[in-house]
């Protein structure tokens, strides 16, 4: 093998395993040396493109003097491995070598200050931009605009925008996806609007945007003027940011449905939908549990974990919902103490609300009590109120009383006299209805 052979091998590889052969045999037969510096690079770079920085690494050890492009290729592989640290190492190194870098290999700096959102390094670098003139070039631009913006200073990135002498497609692209980042919808499509061109990449920037605000009717609308326009052709991302507004209107019309009480028809679209994904499995159990359905609730519930969807703390607190109204004691009980064992969720304040409802509706004061006595959180008036009222209800007035008292000290506001006044009031008539109870039985 020689070397036009070697170049030839490379630029055909495309496994990983076959280039360690190619590099093997290299390495036998002294390819590699000192004085062809250039086939180390380029086995470099290939190791770089099969996206192996371990190889990669052990190669660019052996390169006695290696290049910008050399120092680019690794910084490029950490960052596409997701290793912003060691890109930015190399990055490091790299400075203090003596080399000058260019305008790709500071984007690759950005780009792990961004990852890192390390604001401070990323002034850095920006610094050294204007040190060594690269600011002319868009794709440094670009990446200070999202470096900005991924740290949480869209200000400065709007700053750089401006200062811009060329801004190209992808210049106004970055910062519409800066404000996408920040969660500022209305700012990114006033920039959306401002464009004087875009491309697919811009309309699905923008589309994903309306996806991740929950906003779905003006992403749906945006993808029919995309149509419309016939310039920029829908890319497979387009349509699974499509996708995903057709979700989330399909959870609205579910919620909707159940919320004006179209049990049957709510029912028969969610069984209708070609995918169903936690929000949708919540939304349904949330329904059910609306209507009174505790059983139904736990049986779809149940078909969730069947079907592989992983439920979220809404799905738990849905579902303990459903057991509490129903007056599922068991399967509240036997749900509550599974959330961090069998789905890793760590109970908050609304589930431990729902579990102190469920005891309390069914007469279980005492344990509803001892459940909020031993809450690693603190419990709020909100739970001493849910014991207030089961207290009422049941005729225990003592425990009522202390319920009051907790909920005066938790809310010490201007009508605290009136709130003592109220609950006692709660208190005395529950009495009152007791005592003629009683009267009644003595006749």
């Amino acid at each position: 093998m020689n070397t036009q052979t070697f170049y030839f091998l490379l630029q055909k590889c495309g496994s990983l395993e076959k280039l360690k052969q190619i590099h093997g045999k290299a390495v036998t037969l002294g390819l590699l040396c000192s004085k062809r510096q250039h086939l180390a690079c380029k086995l470099l770079n290939t190791y770089t493109q099969l996206g192996s920085p371990v190889d990669a690494q052990k190669v660019f050890n052996h390169i006695q003097n290696p290049d910008i492009v050399s120092w680019t290729c690794l910084i490029s592989l950490y960052l596409h491995t997701s290793q912003p640290c060691k890109a930015f190492s190399i990055f490091s190194h790299l400075f203090h070598s003596g080399l000058k870098p260019d305008s790709f290999c500071v984007v690759g700096a950005v780009s792990a200050c961004g990852h890192r959102k390390d604001l401070s390094n990323g002034r850095i670098v920006h610094g050294m931009v204007f040190r060594f003139e690269l600011g002319s070039d868009p794709i440094v631009g670009n990446a200070l605009i999202d470096m900005y913006s991924r740290s949480g200073a869209i200000e400065v990135a709007c700053s750089v925008f401006k200062t811009m002498e060329i801004k190209d497609v992808s210049s106004w692209t970055s910062l519409l996806n800066g404000f996408i980042k920040c969660n500022d919808i209305e700012a990114a499509r006033r920039i959306f609007d401002e464009m004087p061109m875009r491309n697919s990449v811009s309309w699905t920037a923008m589309i994903t945007g309306y996806v991740q605000g929950e906003v779905p009717i003006p992403g749906l609308e945006l993808f029919q003027e995309m149509r419309a326009e016939g310039k920029d052709w829908p890319t497979v991302i387009t349509i699974v940011a499509v996708l995903s507004v057709v979700l989330i209107l399909g959870h609205l019309i579910l919620e909707a449905l159940f919320m004006s009480g179209a049990l049957v028809l709510a029912l028969k679209i969610f069984q209708e939908m070609p995918k169903r994904d936690v929000f949708s499995w919540t939304t349904m159990i949330s329904g059910l549990a609306l209507h009174g359905k505790g059983t139904h609730a736990l049986e779809a519930f149940s078909d969730m974990s069947k079907s592989g969807v992983v439920p979220n703390e809404v799905t738990l607190l849905s579902v303990l919902s459903a057991c509490s109204h129903a007056g599922l004691v068991v399967e509240g009980r036997s749900l509550f103490q599974k959330m961090v064992q069998c789905h890793g969720i760590k109970p908050k304040i609304q589930h431990y609300g729902c579990m102190v409802d469920l005891l309390g509706r069914a007469g279980l004061l005492r344990e509803a009590k001892e459940l909020i006595e031993h809450m690693p959180i603190k419990p709020d008036s909100v739970i001493w109120r849910s014991l207030l009222s089961a207290c009422l209800v049941h005729g225990n007035l003592a425990m009522a009383e202390m319920a009051g008292k907790m909920i005066i000290e938790l809310e010490p506001d201007d009508d605290g006299e009136d709130a003592v006044h109220c609950i006692r009031a709660d208190v005395y008539t529950v009495l009152e209805v007791i005592t003629e109870q009683m009267k009644d039985l003595d006749k």
